[in-house]
């Protein structure tokens, strides 16, 4: 992924392993280079505008120079592989300058699917001209307004925009999954877990070997919880806990009655086992509210999520790094100064006592060892958003 003046990143190009673990102190900047993955989702299905005045704004989203002068364009690109389950690989990018009046325009806009036989569809739109390979794309789009959304219907582009709209990024909230809530489809859980209820009804209609292989694994966690169930509230609708204890009776309890580590732990399961499984799996900060000796099956949980999904974790914990499958190809350090946060793979020694089996991950962490290489260079890269296309 590809970052251009987007918040406190001023350029910055981040690849990702699977599982990805993003580590840096508070206000590192971990949140914000995530916010990157929803902002690209929100846009394939509302207009930018919304997505962009939901977070403040072009002026807020838009990294600003420290020195006054002319306001500098932001960007976000994005390189993923195999869009469409058949091979290849795909690329999309977008840039946006501000104008008066607090608003803003597309000044370029590129997507590129590159087939595993060699074909590539593309399209470059730059100001109000629109190129492309497909002959009969002309969408006719506004200032404000990006093109792929548009084009999307098109079955040469709708493998990027259903990966693009697949990508979830999750901090779970488990006052959210505590409240009677509105009933929805169920398709895709929110961000905080407002529509848990939905989802697992879906899920027990549609997929009921997925919702066996969540118990399982939330018992493991909560070990008299022995199933989990959505009920009709009036109009609204709300989870059921039921628990069995020692004399064998069974209890059955509201979700206002639950902790918030074992609705948070339900929040995250829900997401790793929803249907269809994200293309691009995030999740904030695990370790809140959890005990930390049920880190380690939340930790599982995610690396068998990595088999369907790219899953990416922000943390500042030590006990999230201690699982033993943690190698430094999985972690990227972040660390901010003077306004400017910046992404780095570990260190050689850090990734060499690691190799050696000398410190794992976390105990480098508490130990303040675990040191990035070379984060804030004299002359820092330039990276490109946009690439050479077609003629």
């Amino acid at each position: 992924m590809t970052l251009k003046r987007f918040r406190n990143y001023p350029e910055e190009t981040i690849d990702f392993d699977n599982p990805t673990f993003l580590v840096g102190r508070n206000g590192a900047g971990k949140s914000n280079l995530v916010d990157a993955l929803p902002l690209l989702r929100e846009a394939m299905a509302e207009p930018l505008t919304s997505v962009l005045d939901r977070r403040g704004g072009i002026q807020a989203v838009r990294n600003r120079p420290p020195r006054s002068g002319r306001a500098p364009n932001m960007g976000i690109g994005i390189h993923f592989a195999d869009p469409n389950g058949a091979g290849g690989c795909a690329r999309y990018a977008f840039e946006l300058k501000a104008v008066k009046d607090f608003s803003f325009e597309v000044t370029r806009e590129q997507c590129v699917v590159d087939l595993r036989d060699g074909t590539r569809h593309w399209f470059d739109r730059q100001g109000e001209t629109f190129r492309s390979s497909v002959a009969t794309l002309a969408p006719a789009t506004e200032p404000t307004a990006l093109a792929l959304p548009i084009v999307g219907g098109d079955s040469r582009f709708r493998p990027v925009v259903r990966f693009l709209r697949n990508m979830c990024c999750y901090r779970i909230e488990p006052t959210r999954l505590r409240d009677l809530q509105d009933p929805d489809a169920g398709v895709q859980l929110r961000p905080d877990g407002g529509n848990a209820a939905s989802v697992l009804k879906r899920m027990q209609d549609e997929h009921p070997e997925a919702v066996r292989r969540l118990l399982q694994l939330l018992e493991t966690v909560v070990p008299t919880t022995e199933s989990v169930s959505a009920q009709k509230r009036g109009n609204r609708i709300g989870l059921t806990f039921s628990q069995r204890w020692t004399s064998g009776r069974r209890l059955r309890f509201e979700a206002f009655s639950m902790s918030d580590g074992t609705l948070r732990i339900f929040g995250l399961l829900l997401a790793v086992f929803q249907r269809p499984a994200p293309s691009v799996l995030v999740i904030e900060e695990p370790e809140a509210t959890i005990h930390p000796g049920a880190l380690g099956t939340v930790l599982d949980l995610l690396r068998q999520a990595s088999d369907e999904s790219s899953v990416v974790v922000t943390t500042h914990s030590p006990d999230v790094l201690d699982a033993e499958w943690i190698r430094p190809r999985h972690l990227r350090l972040l660390q901010w100064r003077s306004g400017v946060a910046k992404v780095a793979p570990v260190s050689d020694g850090s990734a060499e006592s690691m190799r050696e089996h000398l410190m794992g991950a976390g105990e480098l962490l508490r130990a303040n060892c675990l040191n990035p290489s070379a984060l804030f260079l004299a002359e820092p890269t330039r990276p490109s958003l946009f690439q050479a296309a077609g003629p």
